[in-house]
């Protein structure tokens, strides 16, 4: 079979999911052909059509699934794991205020702009797109009044005095009742439904057998962890890998397209078609 492009963060849930598969221990499976990237740059790569299988933001996908599938599992939802607003001073208003983010395609972003719109109703100012590792740094000298984070930062920011002002997640959860979406695997419907299906089933067994045998995946997640503490890599796998990385379920679903239906009616995305996130199945 054809090697695979894949493209995915060096995220310890992203390599903790993939590992089992990138390193030929699932039988059956394509092969991989591996390239790292932060999600900003994976979203615009799928929008490019440039890999076979990408992570990307949930954010992303009204503009890319003519092109893509979204695939069942192997992404990021769950709940307690939404993205910070963090501040230097506790309190601060962001009305007209300079705010860094990590992509203005990313479903950070769209849960900050739906929170934004109940929190600040006249405003934020200047949003500016700083790379994720920048925006703690960015906050706590003083460059943008808050900072949007996500991942380990939720596990991070105390240590650069920093202040959490408003958590995405919780906002999302108490008005939606539903898991927060974050990262889908998507991969080109050119490839068939038969090799997606392959596809879907490959990153499922990849899941699970990372689940049966932690250790296995160890040396690959800590190898690009970006000098991440052990501890807090085990943190962000046991908060960003749950049963909906298995497989999306009805919440999980639900929660992508209340997520989208939300953000096309603020007009921050184009809205879905009907069937847009249905996964392809051979007949």
């Amino acid at each position: 079979m054809t090697t695979l492009k894949i493209a995915y963060s060096p995220c310890p849930n992203d390599t903790f999911v993939f590992d089992a598969w990138a390193h030929g221990r699932v039988p059956g499976a394509p092969r991989l052909d591996v390239t790292f990237a932060d999600i900003d740059i994976t979203n615009g790569m799928a929008e490019r059509g440039e890999f076979d299988v990408l992570k990307v933001s949930y954010a992303v996908l009204p503009y890319v699934l003519d092109e893509y599938a979204l695939l069942p599992c192997g992404g990021a939802l769950g709940r307690g794991c939404g993205p910070l607003v963090l501040t230097r001073e506790p309190g601060v208003d962001l009305t007209g205020r300079t705010v860094a983010v990590p992509s203005e395609k990313s479903t950070a972003y769209l849960l900050f702009r739906l929170w934004a719109a109940d929190v600040v109703p006249e405003g934020v100012g200047q949003i500016v797109v700083l790379p994720f590792h920048e925006i703690m740094p960015a906050v706590r000298d003083g460059k943008v009044d808050a900072g949007l984070v996500i991942h380990e930062a939720r596990f991070t920011y105390q240590n650069y005095g920093l202040h959490c002002l408003a958590d995405m997640g919780e906002h999302w959860e108490s008005t939606t009742g539903l898991p927060i979406p974050l990262g889908a695997i998507i991969a080109k419907r050119s490839l068939g439904a038969e090799t997606l299906k392959l596809v879907a089933e490959s990153a499922r067994t990849s899941v699970r057998m990372a689940w049966d045998d932690p250790k296995a995946s160890r040396p690959y997640v800590l190898e690009h962890a970006q000098e991440m503490d052990p501890a807090v890599a085990d943190q962000h796998i046991g908060l960003y890998v749950n049963e909906f990385t298995a497989g999306l379920g009805e919440d999980g679903y639900a929660a992508v397209r209340g997520l989208l239906t939300r953000a096309a009616a603020e007009g921050l995305v184009p809205p879905l078609g009907r069937d847009a996130l249905a996964f392809v199945q051979p007949s």
